[in-house]
């Protein structure tokens, strides 16, 4: 059951991703897809992730990292077994979403000031589309930007990269969630495909709110424990 799930998520992403391709590299297709896959239940476990991320992230920043690294050494070692051949890519995934969720412990701050860079590139990238600017490989300067400021950012302020990170997922998820309990909603429905798709600005505009409030919560609750 549980591989056939992750072949069948494996298979809507190359399909959308290629189906996003055509029209632009932001790949609003495949946000969609995953906003429209989401039952009401696992829409309201998202947000209540979203939210102890948002509020509690930086309590908990070590197991969040071992568990991004996990997550993105199963989709690396999916992709690698996938593009070899074979039916053992599911084992591929499993072993090195093991390797890099161990290598991430003893490598804390690197991890952290990776993931910090990550979301630095992915606001820059969300402010470029919200604006309108030439997409293809254009978008890939304002991510350059983003990820070199978010990697300096955590190197130089480690805390900043921890609240930075986990306010971006937690945002993500909260948003994900809301969406897809709206898109359930069959009067609102509709217009929640409309405002993803007609409007540039609004899931960055959600994505940046979200994280704004994420960080000046998690920097408050920093700043009364010193």
């Amino acid at each position: 059951m549980i591989n056939g799930l992750i072949i069948g998520n494996i298979g809507v992403l190359a399909e959308t991703t290629a189906s996003s391709s055509a029209s632009g590299f932001v790949p609003v297709d495949f946000i969609w897809t995953q906003i429209c896959n989401l039952t009401w239940l696992q829409a309201i476990i998202a947000i209540s992730f979203g939210a102890v991320y948002l509020v509690y992230g930086c309590k908990i920043f070590k197991m969040l990292v071992v568990i991004a690294f996990a997550m993105l050494g199963l989709l690396l070692g999916i992709a690698l077994g996938q593009r070899f051949g074979g039916e053992w890519h599911i084992w591929v995934g499993l072993a090195l979403a093991i390797i890099f969720s161990v290598v991430s412990v003893p490598l804390m701050r690197w991890a952290v000031s990776l993931l910090g860079a990550f979301a630095g590139a992915v606001l820059t990238s969300a402010l470029w589309y919200a604006l309108n600017l030439p997409e293809n490989n254009l978008i890939f300067a304002g991510a350059l930007v983003g990820f070199v400021a978010g990697g300096m950012l955590s190197f130089i302020i480690f805390d900043a990269a921890v609240v930075l990170f986990t306010s971006m997922a937690g945002g993500s998820l909260v948003i994900m969630g809301l969406l897809s309990l709206l898109k359930l909603y069959p009067r609102t429905s509709d217009m929640v495909e409309s405002w993803v798709f007609d409007y540039k600005w609004f899931l960055p505009a959600m994505l940046s709110i979200t994280i704004v409030l994420g960080f000046l919560r998690q920097k408050k609750l920093f700043s009364s424990e010193k």
